[in-house]
């Protein structure tokens, strides 16, 4: 009976314990980088005056997006400045905005840099959430502490009926290139995977992309700028 018993508690831990990983797991948001590639001819020469451009046609994601990552950059102590502030949208019904007038705009005004944000993919993706999983740590071992009261209090939990929701799961690719010359000087991939706000989404985006851009020696990190 004894062995039946332990047998009978170490399934309920197991079977909690994989409840509450996969709800936590499910749950957290976030924004990784997942790889990124370096010019290998992009070498001993770093960017101070950068222009950060979201492609998107959405003005609100657009600009924050852009504000994000210019405000990463500052703190870093480089200049930078949302495009679109240098070319401002355009509706629908005019046509596409000259690349060639856009590159000589920035090198006149002394940019050395453009930094793009795309969007490349996106998928759902369908996770099933149980109910009731979680305990108060404070209150553990009051149930813990014996079969009768674990038994009890776990049992609804593994066996009520959950729901099942859906995540979004975002793609981005970042790009670095140089306004002079028009090449590609790196590269990198996101994800970010059911982001609980647009403005965490871009907070963590610009983080992370700035820092891999001073970890690969294309922006030299200074005082940030007042």
């Amino acid at each position: 009976m004894k062995k039946v018993l332990q047998k009978a508690t170490y399934n309920l831990q197991r079977r909690t314990f994989i409840l509450v990983f996969m709800y936590l797991w499910g749950c957290a948001s976030s924004t990784q980088l997942t790889g990124s590639w370096k010019n290998p001819e992009a070498t001993g020469k770093t960017y101070n005056n950068i222009v950060v451009a979201a492609l998107t046609e959405n003005i609100l994601v657009r600009q924050e997006v852009e504000q994000d990552l210019v405000n990463e950059l500052n703190a870093k102590g480089l200049n930078a400045i949302k495009s679109i502030d240098v070319f401002p949208p355009h509706t629908s019904s005019e046509k596409q905005p000259d690349v060639n007038q856009l590159l000589e705009n920035m090198r006149g005004k002394n940019y050395d840099a453009i930094l793009t944000v795309a969007l490349v993919d996106e998928k759902t993706q369908t996770r099933y959430v149980p109910d009731n999983v979680g305990y108060s740590p404070v209150t553990r071992y009051s149930w813990y502490g014996r079969f009768r009261g674990y038994y009890t209090y776990l049992y609804p939990v593994l066996y009520e009926p959950g729901y099942y929701t859906e995540d979004k799961i975002y793609y981005l690719e970042t790009n670095l290139y140089d306004v002079n010359t028009d090449h590609l000087l790196w590269s990198a991939q996101s994800r970010s995977y059911s982001p609980g706000s647009l403005r965490k989404a871009a907070e963590k985006l610009a983080e992370i992309t700035v820092n891999k851009l001073a970890e690969d020696n294309l922006i030299a990190a200074g005082q940030p700028q007042r």
